[in-house]
C-alpha cells in the first residue's frame, strides 16, 4: 500500500554508564512480557516494540489510541552517541528520534555534551530520560508510570527531584534548548520533554514509551510516509565477518523495499561504489540475540523500517554509515552510483597541509571527532580518515613541521603492529580511546605538558625579564661582593643575568640569591631576597631605592613572544627603549 507510515526509528544516546543499555534491555524486557498483546521482533541491529505491546504497557495512562497510526517502535541496539553519528540517511540521521539518557545524580557529562553537539549538528528531536531516579534518598520505585509512583513518594523526596530537574532545565537553557518534565509540557515542538525513569525497575517505561509514540505521531507522520513498493534505501550499521558466509553488512532500511538477487549499491570509501546482487537476506530467529553465531532465517524480502544481514560479493571495502539502494531498472544504475559518490565526496572532512591526523572506526564518528575538537579551538586536520592507524599514517605525521600537530588521534580503531614500531623511531605521539572525550583529554594534557616543558627549556635558555629594587636599609655589604636585599617587582631574576639601571648603565652580573640563607636558582615576582654582585659598589654605582633591570639582549625579543605576561612583554619593551636611549647619547 503507498503512503503507509513505517515504523519510526530511534536510538539511545548519552554518558557511558548512565544506564543506556540497562533501558534498552528493560524496553525489551517490558515488551516481551507483552507479547500476548504483540509479537516482539528481534531485527538485526535493532529491536522492533509493535504497538499492541506498548498499548498494553501504556495502558495505566492511556486508553484511546484512536489516532495512532505509528505501528511501533525500532530501537537501534547500536548505544553510543558515536554510532548514532554514523547513522545517515540524505545527510541527516537515521534516527528519527533521540533518547538522551541522563543519571539524575550525575547531570550532564562530557559524553552527554558530546551527544547534545551531533543531535544539535543533525537537527535531530529527542527526549531526556532521567535515569536512576530510584537513588533520590527516600524514593520507593516499582515498575509502574512515573507519574502515578510520583503521587506516592514522600514530599522530601518529590522536592529533591524537583531540584534535579531544574538544574537539569537550567544547563539545557545555557545550552539554547527549552525543557521541561514532560507532564508540564504543552507543545513538544518548543519543548524538550524530561522523562524521570529507572530503567533498573522499569519505572518510566510506560512514560517514556507514550511521549515517543505521541511525538512520532504527531511531528513526524509526514517524514514517516512510506512507499512499500519502492526500491530500499538504507544504512550500514556495520561490516561483519561471519563464519560460513564471508563478508556480511547489517543494514537498517528505512524505506522501500529489499530482495534476494536484487541489484544493490553500495558506499565505498575512496573507490567507486560497490555494485552488487543480494546472495541472501538474513533475520535472528525469534527473539534470539543477533550476536550469537548461525541463529539467523533466511528471509526472501524485507520492507521498511527493519534491521537486516545482507549476505553479497565484493563488499569487503564496504564503509559503516554510508548508504546502500536497491536498483529496479539498469537505466537508473549509473544515476544511482553518482548519487553514491557524491554522498560520500560531502562526508568528507575540510583538510589542511599542516595539522593532525585523524582516524575513526566509520565516517560518522569521524565527524563527531572533527566536530569535539572544533568544540576545544582545534581546527587543523591534515588527514581525515575511516580505519586502523597505518604506517603511512605515521609516515604523514612526521612532515608535519609543528611539533604540536605531528600527532594522531584515534576514536575506536587499532593501531597496526608496523605503526607502533614507527611511531616510537620517530616519536609521533598517538592518543587513541574508544570515548572520544579521552582522545581529546589525553592529546590537551599532552599539549599542555609539552608546551610547559618548552616554556621551561626556554626560559631556561633565554634571558628572561626582571625588575628589581634595592631594599633601603637592607645592605649587608658595600662591595666584592656587594650583598644586600632586593625586592622583585616584576618578572624573575636568576643567577647568571646582567643588570643595568634605568640609564641603561650596566652594573655586572647577580653571583648568588639567597632567601633565609638557603641558596637559589631565582627569584619570582613578589619575593624578598639578597642577593650578591662582584662588581658594583654601594654608593657609587647604586644605592639604596634604586631600580635594576635584567639586561634582555634585543635579539631574543622574538623567541620569548608567548612566554610572557603582558607585564613581562611591556618590562621587555621598557628595557630595549632604555638601551636605545643609552647607545643614542
Amino acid at each position: 500500500m503507498e503512503g503507509q507510515i513505517r515504523t519510526p526509528i530511534l536510538s539511545v544516546l548519552g554518558h557511558i554508564d548512565h544506564g543506556k543499555t540497562t533501558l534498552l534491555d528493560n524496553i525489551r524486557g517490558s515488551a516481551v512480557a507483552a507479547k500476548e498483546a504483540g509479537r516482539v521482533t528481534q531485527h538485526i541491529g535493532a529491536t522492533e516494540i509493535p504497538i499492541d505491546a506498548i498499548k498494553k504497557i501504556c495502558a495505566p495512562l492511556r486508553t484511546d489510541w484512536t489516532e495512532i497510526e505509528v505501528p511501533g517502535l525500532l530501537f537501534i541496539d547500536t548505544p553510543g552517541h558515536s554510532a548514532f553519528a554514523s547513522l545517515r540517511k540524505r545527510g541527516s540521521a537515521l534516527a528519527d528520534i533521540a533518547v538522551l539518557v541522563v543519571d539524575v545524580m550525575e547531570g550532564f557529562q562530557p559524553q552527554t555534551y558530546e551527544s547534545l553537539s551531533i543531535l544539535r549538528l543533525l537537527k535531530t528531536p529527542f527526549v531526556i530520560a532521567l535515569n536512576k531516579i530510584d537513588r533520590i534518598k527516600g524514593w520507593q520505585s516499582s515498575k509502574k508510570p512515573f507519574i502515578l509512583n510520583y503521587k506516592d513518594q514522600p514530599e522530601f523526596a518529590r522536592n529533591e527531584l524537583d531540584t534535579k530537574i531544574y538544574e537539569l532545565v537550567g544547563d539545557l537553557y545555557d545550552k539554547g534548548y527549552s525543557t521541561d518534565r514532560y507532564d508540564r509540557i504543552d507543545d513538544f515542538a518548543k519543548t524538550v520533554g524530561i522523562v524521570p525513569i529507572c530503567a533498573q525497575t522499569g519505572e518510566g517505561i510506560a512514560d517514556l514509551l507514550l511521549v515517543l509514540i505521541g511525538l512520532s505521531q504527531k511531528y513526524f507522520e509526514n517524514t514517516l510516509l512510506l512507499h512499500v513498493d519502492a526500491a530500499g534505501v538504507g544504512t550500514i550499521l556495520e561490516k561483519k565477518e561471519e563464519r560460513g558466509l564471508g563478508t556480511t553488512i547489517d543494514v537498517i532500511l528505512y524505506d522501500g523495499k529489499v530482495s534476494q538477487g536484487d541489484t544493490i549499491v553500495v558506499g565505498c570509501m575512496d573507490a567507486e561504489p560497490i555494485v552488487t546482487k543480494v546472495k541472501a537476506l538474513l533475520k535472528p530467529r525469534a527473539l534470539q540475540e543477533i550476536r550469537v553465531e548461525q541463529r539467523f532465517a533466511r528471509v526472501k524480502t524485507v520492507t521498511a523500517s527493519t534491521g537486516v544481514k545482507i549476505v553479497a560479493q565484493n563488499i569487503e571495502t564496504a564503509l559503516s554509515g554510508s548508504r546502500v539502494r536497491v536498483v529496479e531498472r539498469k537505466d537508473d544504475l549509473e544515476r544511482v552510483i553518482a548519487e553514491l559518490k557524491s554522498e560520500i565526496a560531502d562526508m568528507k572532512l575540510d583538510t589542511c597541509p599542516e595539522g593532525i591526523t585523524i582516524k575513526a572506526d566509520t565516517m560518522g564518528s569521524l565527524e563527531a571527532l572533527a566536530l569535539e575538537l572544533e568544540g576545544e579551538g582545534i581546527t587543523e586536520i591534515k588527514k581525515a580518515e575511516v580505519g586502523s592507524i597505518s604506517k603511512r599514517d605515521v609516515m604523514d605525521a612526521t612532515t608535519i613541521k609543528d611539533p604540536y600537530l605531528a600527532v594522531i588521534l584515534g576514536f575506536n580503531v587499532d593501531v597496526l603492529p608496523a605503526a607502533k614500531e614507527m611511531a616510537l623511531q620517530s616519536q609521533i605521539p598517538i592518543f587513541v580511546s574508544d570515548v572520544i572525550y579521552r582522545v581529546i583529554e589525553d592529546y590537551k594534557h599532552w599539549l599542555d605538558e609539552e608546551k610547559e616543558r618548552e616554556r621551561r627549556e626556554k626560559s631556561e635558555r633565554l634571558t628572561m625579564p626582571g625588575m628589581i629594587r634595592i631594599m633601603p636599609g637592607c645592605v649587608f655589604r658595600q662591595s666584592k661582593p656587594a650583598i644586600f636585599g632586593v625586592e622583585v617587582m616584576c618578572g624573575k631574576i636568576k643567577t647568571g643575568v646582567s643588570l643595568i639601571k634605568a640609564d641603561g648603565a650596566n652594573i655586572g652580573i647577580v653571583h648568588e640569591i639567597q632567601d633565609k640563607g638557603e641558596n637559589m636558582d631565582n627569584a619570582a615576582e613578589g619575593m624578598q631576597v639578597a642577593i650578591s654582585m662582584r662588581k658594583p659598589s654601594i654608593g657609587r654605582q647604586i644605592n639604596e631605592s634604586d631600580v635594576l633591570y635584567v639586561n634582555v639582549h634585543e635579539e631574543e625579543k622574538e623567541q620569548l613572544s608567548g612566554l610572557l605576561s603582558a607585564d613581562e612583554d611591556e618590562l621587555v619593551e621598557t628595557v630595549i627603549a632604555i638601551k636605545q636611549k643609552r647607545k643614542s647619547v
